[in-house]
């Protein structure tokens, strides 16, 4: 899985992006519920903010938003693995 810097993506292509997350994982946003717009305004903010990255897995060759924490876990458990592999 690698990291796809937000910046390197047209605009419309972004907002796809953060589009097709919001409408496939849904999102909790307390005891209100917020625009789809606002939703995808919220979420560019954690784009420029950093908390959320864009990944792209060639394996399944599929596009996600990964908060920084979950990508920092996969990276750590794929080093893991790779060092059990390497071990064995």
């Amino acid at each position: 899985m690698i990291e796809i810097p937000a910046d390197r993506l047209s605009a419309e292509v972004l907002g796809a992006v953060i589009e097709e997350f919001i409408l496939r994982e849904g999102t909790d946003y307390g005891s209100y519920e917020a625009s789809l717009e606002n939703k995808i305004d919220q979420v560019r903010g954690q784009l420029k903010r950093g908390e959320v990255l864009i990944t792209f897995d060639p394996a399944t060759e599929n596009c996600n938003l990964l908060t920084r924490h979950q990508f920092q876990q996969y990276q750590i458990q794929q080093q893991q693995e790779n060092e059990s592999e390497l071990g064995s």
